[in-house]
């Protein structure tokens, strides 16, 4: 079956409610948009929640979903503006040692040393937003670029730019520290 038969199967079935088309995009997209919201978020309870939140999103306006021309880029979306309201949820309530508690966060999912783990958290946390969300994206949750525009709304190219500014100016930060 080509893919572009299988993912209209798929759009058919999310609009129709059937579960096992939920659990085929969970199986397709889940995973990656866990490791994209951790990615943004450094926080494996924040990501989850996230994550849930967008597929119950998804399954309220799934009669929509059949005219959706990428699946892909249109669930990022929505995970991108599903992180964007947890974030600004967060910097209500965490107003205060948002620093610490993020390095602490960054520390746990990462398997290189403590010092090491802190000089990348820093690195990340100075990239500017739109680099970011690219990142996490890319190398998250392993979309292409022509995904990761479709989902930020912009072009493939732009994407790539900013991945490669994003590289730059870790390996930068990375060698200063």
């Amino acid at each position: 079956m080509s893919d572009e038969l299988a993912a209209d199967r798929l759009l058919h079935g999310l609009a129709e409610g059937r579960e096992e088309a939920f659990a085929e995009l969970y199986d397709r997209f889940g995973q990656r948009m866990f490791r994209a919201a951790f990615g943004m978020l450094a926080s494996r309870d924040d990501a989850e929640d996230v994550v849930q939140e967008v597929f119950m999103s998804l399954y309220r306006s799934r009669r929509g979903l059949v005219s959706v021309d990428n699946l892909a880029g249109y669930v990022f979306a929505a995970l991108r503006h599903a992180v964007g309201r947890r974030v600004k949820q967060l910097h209500r309530w965490r107003r205060t040692d948002r620093a610490a508690s993020t390095a602490d966060r960054w520390r746990e999912h990462s398997v290189m040393s403590a010092e090491r783990s802190a000089d990348l958290a820093q690195a990340l946390r100075s990239l500017p937003l739109e680099q970011r969300e690219v990142m996490a994206f890319k190398v998250d949750a392993g979309l292409t670029f022509a995904e990761i525009g479709a989902a930020l709304d912009m072009s493939p190219n732009t994407a790539a730019s900013r991945y490669r500014y994003a590289l730059e100016k870790l390996r930068a930060a990375l060698r200063e520290a």
